[in-house]
């Protein structure tokens, strides 16, 4: 099997801190070549994998403010589909614009959709149902008037993250600074409960961290520590009571969860999108309702399972696991059977 593996530009393959739609192509990437399938990776010039890397955009977008979105954005993508009569399937990872090519090649498109990130881009999606075998990865994330191949919840490489039978003495909030993630929740559960916090994650919206969380940083009980590498990520985790994860929006899947659970660290998330999915209430976690709430489950995740919140988190989001739920999309658009 030949795919073409076309990943977002804003960051590398694999990230060096923060990128999860980068990192979940990456795991995916490297298992399918594991697994012997030809692969060929779009994605920037600096990335690394054992696939054969395709790039036109030389750096992360992100990272080189001296390069034109637009421009290479388009390169990138047009590069990937005058290339597709090469490939058995492409599978695209770039969100709704590719879709827009799918019509000028007969090669299948497999699109995972990590989320919308507005109403505004749904019309495009529609237009494509049924030409497109749409991958949703979680249930709750799933656009009623789409047809979907599969649901295939994100997974992990395990050996990353370090299971750890007795916690530390804090709590962790792991993601975007943005009022979205609830970042002002979780330091509100924290100063309640009188346990320090660490924050980690890049600032997306300065003006929250400016209002919400900055004035709280104290360098002890409220600390800030920037985006994090994967070994600083795993540490962080690892040592942590919980990870509070209180979104204030339809949460798509929410990676840093799985990857806290991984350490044996449950997880305080709020009841909004996919948090229920992904975590098992009373098991590796609690699903709360607002603050309250996450209050009442800081005092009782002390009675959770640690190893059994890692033998969970193994069963169900391994990276293995992910990629063996794409091999079977794969084969059935392959077969004219992939839409559900």
């Amino acid at each position: 099997m030949r795919v073409g593996m076309l990943a977002p530009i804003s960051w590398r393959v694999p990230p060096r801190h923060y990128g999860p739609w980068e990192r979940i192509v990456s795991l995916l990437t490297e298992g399918l070549v594991e697994r012997g399938v030809d692969v060929t990776l779009f994605a920037t010039g600096d990335s690394v994998t054992q696939a054969r890397l395709d790039a036109v955009c030389p750096r992360p977008l992100e990272e080189d403010p001296s390069l034109d979105p637009k421009v290479h954005e388009a390169l990138h993508i047009a590069n990937a589909f005058e290339k597709a009569d090469g490939f058995d399937l492409i599978h695209n990872n770039y969100d709704f614009l590719p879709l827009t090519y799918s019509g000028l090649t007969r090669t299948p498109v497999v699109t995972t959709i990590h989320g919308f990130s507005s109403d505004d881009i749904r019309p495009v999606y529609r237009r494509y149902d049924g030409r497109v075998a749409y991958v949703s990865i979680s249930d709750a994330d799933r656009d009623p008037e789409l047809h979907y191949a599969a649901t295939v919840y994100h997974g992990i490489d395990l050996a990353e993250f370090t299971p750890r039978e007795r916690p530390g003495r804090g709590l962790a909030f792991l993601g975007r600074i943005h009022p979205d993630k609830g970042v002002a929740e979780a330091i509100a559960v924290a100063r309640a409960v009188d346990l320090p916090l660490v924050i980690a994650g890049i600032v997306q919206d300065r003006e929250y961290f400016d209002r919400e969380v900055a004035p709280h940083l104290d360098g002890e009980r409220v600390r800030y520590v920037g985006s994090l590498g994967s070994k600083e990520r795993d540490d962080l985790l690892g040592s942590a009571i919980a990870l509070l994860h209180l979104v204030e929006f339809a949460e798509p899947f929410g990676l840093s969860m799985i990857e806290a659970m991984a350490c044996g660290t449950p997880v305080i998330g709020r009841r909004r999108g996919a948090v229920a999915e992904v975590v098992d209430d009373g098991v590796t976690g609690f699903v709360v309702d607002d603050i309250a709430g996450a209050i009442a489950a800081v005092r009782r995740v002390g009675g959770l399972d640690r190893r059994e919140i890692r033998a969970r988190a193994a069963l169900r989001f391994s990276r293995d696991r992910m990629v063996g739920d794409y091999l079977l999309v794969y084969e059935r658009v392959l077969a004219g059977t992939g839409v559900a």
